[in-house]
C-alpha cells in the first residue's frame, strides 16, 4: 500500500465507533509484549476468517476509547520490526505471519500498522500451541465450535474441484491427454484391458479430471491447451529462471498449461550435468548426475497440487549454476513439520487441492502414501549431498535442492557408516549447515566422534575408522533425549485446564519421567522451575496464595 493509501486506510479505522472483532488498537508507548501481541495476531487471524473478511489489523500508537494517535517506540529500527514477521512464524500454526507491517509518521508521533492475513481455509491458527478468538473487544480462547467452524472449510472448499460452466473437452490438449492416459495405466493397470475403448469423456471422469463429463479447473491445469488460460487466470504459469551463485539472472522462460507436458519441458531446461568426486583411498572418482530426476519432479509436482490458486501467484524453479535447485508455491505447508513427515514416513491428513492431489495421483504425477518427501531425503542422503531444506515462512513452501557435496567430513561420514539413521543424517546435516542442535543430540553426537567444539559452534569432524554400530549408545540417545519446552509448558497448561490447580509437587510428578534421562534429580526441579517461572513471565499462570498454580484469565 502506498503512504497516501495507508492514511486513508488509518482513517477509516480511527472512524470505527469502537474496536471489533478484527481491529485492535494499542498505544504501545514504548513497547508491547511479544506473547500477547502473538495472541491478538492468532484471534485477529482467525476472526477475519470466521467474517468472511480479506484481513485484519492491529494498530500500534493510537489510544482505544477516542482513537486518537498518541505515537509509539515499539521497535523504532525497522530491521527489527521486519525480524518480528520470522520471530511470529517460528510460534504459529503453519508459520503464519503478517501479511505487511507498515509505519507512518504525524506530528503527534508514529503509529505502526500490522496487516493480518485470515486463517487459511481449513485452518484456525494457533499461537504457541493455542487457539485465541475474539468477544468484541476482548481477547478469549477461540471456543471450539468456531475451531470446527474453520477446520471443515477445507472439506466444503477446493478451489480445484471448481466446474467451468463455459469450458468443454475441445479446450483440453490432445497430446496432454493422450500422455494421461499411458500414465493413469502405469497407476491402474487393472484397467489395461478396458481403458483402449474408452471414449475421453469417460477416461477423464475415471480419471477424476472431469466430473460427470463437466471440466473442472484441475482439468484445466493438467490437460488444458494453452490458450485456454483464461478459464483459469494468467497466474497458473511455472517460471524457470536461471541465475549464477552470486544470483545474477542469466536465462528465464515461463511455462503454461498443461503442467502434464509442462513439468517434462522445465526439466529439460535445467543443466542436470555430471558431479565428480574422489573417496579416499581411490584415484578412481565416483560420477553422478547432480539430481536424481526424482529430485527434481517431486518438487515441482507438489508445488503444482499443493500450491494456493487462489492467491494469483505464479509456481517458481530458480536453477543456481552448477550449484543448487529451489522450488517454491504460495500456501502454507500443511502437515506439522517436514521432519514428521520425513521421520514418520506417514501421509498428509488434509490436503488444499484435494480433487487436484488425487488426480495428479491418478496419472503417477505425485506420491500421497507419504513416501514422496523422504524419497528425495534419501537420493540425497545416496549422494552423500546436503538433505534438502524447507523454508515455511511468509505463508510459502520453498524447498532447496543441493547438487553438491557442502562438507567434506559429511559425504565422509556417511562413505563410512552407511547404517546411520535417517534421523541420524538430519543431526549431522544440521551442523553442516551451522544450525544450532539440543543438548541432547549434542551429547550424542560428541559420543561418536563425528563433532568436535562446543554446541553452540560445533563442526563436523570425521575421526571414526570403523563404523559406528553400538545399539546400546542409540537407546542412550532415545532415553537422554527430551521434549522441546514448548511441550512441557503445554502439558503444564492442559493440567491445569483440567484439574484448575497445581502445586509443585503434582507439577514434577507429571514432567520428571518425561524429562531427559540425562539430568539429575536436582537439575529436573530446575528444569521445572524455569518452566513455571516462563509461563508466569507471560502472564498465562500464576502463583496464588502462595500455594498452588493457577491459569490466569486473558488480558
Amino acid at each position: 500500500m502506498t503512504g497516501q493509501e495507508l492514511k486513508i486506510k488509518l482513517r477509516q479505522l480511527q472512524n470505527l465507533e469502537a474496536e471489533d472483532e478484527i481491529v485492535e488498537f494499542k498505544e504501545a508507548k514504548t513497547g508491547y509484549d511479544s506473547a500477547k501481541l502473538g495472541k491478538y495476531f492468532s484471534a485477529l487471524s482467525n476472526e477475519a476468517n470466521l467474517m468472511k473478511k480479506e484481513g485484519a489489523w492491529l494498530v500500534f500508537g493510537i489510544e482505544n476509547k477516542e482513537h486518537k494517535v498518541v505515537g509509539t517506540k515499539y521497535r523504532e529500527n525497522r530491521a527489527d520490526l521486519d525480524k518480528l514477521k520470522k520471530e511470529l512464524a517460528d510460534k504459529t500454526s503453519n508459520h503464519i505471519t503478517f501479511l505487511e507491517i507498515y509505519e507512518l509518521n504525524f506530528p503527534e508521533g508514529r503509529v505502526v500498522l500490522f496487516q493480518i492475513p485470515p486463517a487459511p481455509k481449513g485452518m484456525p491458527v494457533s499461537y504457541e500451541g493455542h487457539f485465541y478468538g475474539r468477544d468484541g473487544e476482548s481477547l478469549v480462547p477461540l471456543n471450539l465450535e468456531e475451531i470446527e467452524r474453520i477446520r471443515v472449510q477445507s472439506i466444503s472448499f477446493d478451489w480445484s474441484a471448481h466446474i467451468i460452466p463455459t469450458a468443454t473437452i475441445d479446450d483440453l490438449d490432445e497430446e496432454a491427454v493422450k500422455k494421461a492416459r499411458v500414465e493413469f495405466i502405469k497407476r491402474n493397470p487393472k484397467y489395461r484391458e478396458e481403458e483402449p475403448h474408452w471414449e475421453n469423456s469417460r477416461f477423464l471422469d475415471k480419471a477424476k479430471l472431469t466430473i460427470k463429463g463437466k471440466v473442472t479447473r484441475t482439468a484445466l491445469i493438467l490437460l488444458g491447451k494453452e490458450e485456454a488460460e483464461h478459464f483459469l487466470g494468467s497466474f497458473v504459469k511455472i517460471r524457470w529462471n536461471l541465475r549464477t551463485v552470486k544470483n545474477e539472472d542469466k536465462d528465464f522462460e515461463i511455462f503454461s498449461i498443461p503442467f502434464i507436458l509442462t513439468v517434462d519441458e522445465v526439466y529439460k531446461k535445467i543443466r542436470n550435468l555430471k558431479y565428480r568426486y574422489l573417496r579416499d583411498n581411490t584415484l578412481f572418482p565416483d560420477e553422478v548426475m547432480r539430481y536424481d530426476p526424482f529430485n527434481i519432479r517431486e518438487p515441482l509436482n507438489n508445488a503444482i497440487a499443493h500450491q494456493d490458486y487462489s492467491k494469483g501467484s505464479r509456481i517458481n524453479v530458480v536453477e543456481f549454476e552448477d550449484d543448487h535447485l529451489v522450488f517454491s508455491n504460495y500456501g502454507a505447508f500443511l502437515p506439522k513439520s517436514v521432519e514428521e513427515v520425513v521421520l514418520n514416513d506417514s501421509p498428509e491428513e488434509i490436503y488444499r487441492n484435494p480433487f487436484l492431489v488425487e488426480a495428479m495421483k491418478n496419472l503417477d504425477m505425485i506420491e500421497t502414501q507419504g513416501g514422496g518427501i523422504r524419497k528425495i531425503f534419501n537420493f540425497q542422503r545416496q549422494r552423500f549431498f546436503p538433505l534438502p531444506d524447507y523454508d515455511l515462512s511468509e505463508g510459502k513452501v520453498k524447498v532447496t535442492i543441493s547438487g553438491k557435496i557442502l562438507d567434506e567430513d559429511f559425504a565422509r561420514i556417511l562413505i563410512q557408516n552407511p547404517k546411520l539413521s535417517l534421523e541420524e543424517i538430519i543431526l549431522l546435516d544440521k551442523v553442516q549447515k551451522k544450525k544450532l542442535v539440543g543438548d541432547a543430540e549434542f551429547r550424542y553426537l560428541k559420543k561418536l566422534g563425528f563433532i568436535e567444539g562446543r554446541r553452540k559452534n560445533c563442526y563436523l569432524s570425521f575421526n571414526v575408522v570403523q563404523p559406528i554400530d553400538d545399539d546400546e549408545l542409540k537407546a542412550q540417545y532415545i532415553r537422554n533425549r527430551s521434549f522441546d519446552d514448548d511441550h512441557f509448558r503445554d502439558m503444564i497448561m492442559d493440567y491445569l485446564k483440567k484439574y484448575k490447580t497445581a502445586t509443585r509437587k503434582s507439577i514434577e510428578i507429571l514432567l520428571f519421567d518425561k524429562l531427559s534421562d540425562a539430568l539429575s534429580e536436582d537439575q529436573k526441579k530446575k528444569k521445572v522451575a524455569n518452566l513455571l517461572l516462563s509461563l508466569r513471565q507471560k502472564g498465562r499462570i500464576i502463583f496464588d496464595n502462595q500455594k498452588e498454580w493457577k491459569l490466569t484469565e486473558i488480558l
